[in-house]
């Protein structure tokens, strides 16, 4: 682990660009995959994420990376319409404050609110948003998304809001 690496000068929060696509399908596989039991099983390959980054998530989502130099891109989020679609951190970044760096700019995008769903068994993620003032507002039996695996819809508003 790293410490600290947002605020290392070879480090910088930035929009992704077209040739990020690999690296950001990359950087989304990877995190999921070490994420273990706290996450299903992925039900595309690498090959199909790859396509779907360049033709859906990079084209209709706005989308912000974690450069680390060498190490390139080690988190990614994707946002759209008020929600956070993707938010991954390589597992050797986990903790050195990416992931809340990444939190920072959906925020900072939509200061009016937001939401997102994570997996009910990711007790990680769900600990991570709660720290970041996001609450629980609806769980399901995952019947509507594809691993059919129970889910968790969080949003965030900011406090003068609530």
């Amino acid at each position: 682990m790293i410490d600290d690496a947002v605020g290392r000068s070879d480090t910088a929060v930035r929009r992704a660009r077209v040739s990020d696509a690999d690296a950001i399908a990359r950087t989304i596989a990877d995190s999921r995959r070490s994420a273990g039991a706290l996450i299903p099983p992925p039900v595309h390959s690498i090959s199909e994420d790859r396509a779907w980054v360049r033709r859906v998530v990079l084209v209709e989502q706005e989308v912000w990376v974690v450069d680390h130099g060498a190490s390139g891109i080690v988190g990614v989020l994707a946002l759209s319409r008020g929600w956070i679609e993707q938010l991954y951190v390589l597992a050797d970044f986990a903790g050195c404050g990416i992931g809340s760096a990444l939190v920072a700019v959906a925020k900072q995008r939509h200061p009016t609110g937001l939401q997102l769903w994570t997996f009910a068994s990711n007790s990680r993620a769900r600990r991570f948003y709660a720290h970041h003032g996001f609450i629980v507002a609806e769980e399901t039996d995952g019947s509507g998304n594809e691993e059919r695996s129970p889910d968790v819809r969080m949003t965030w508003a900011p406090t003068d809001w609530r």
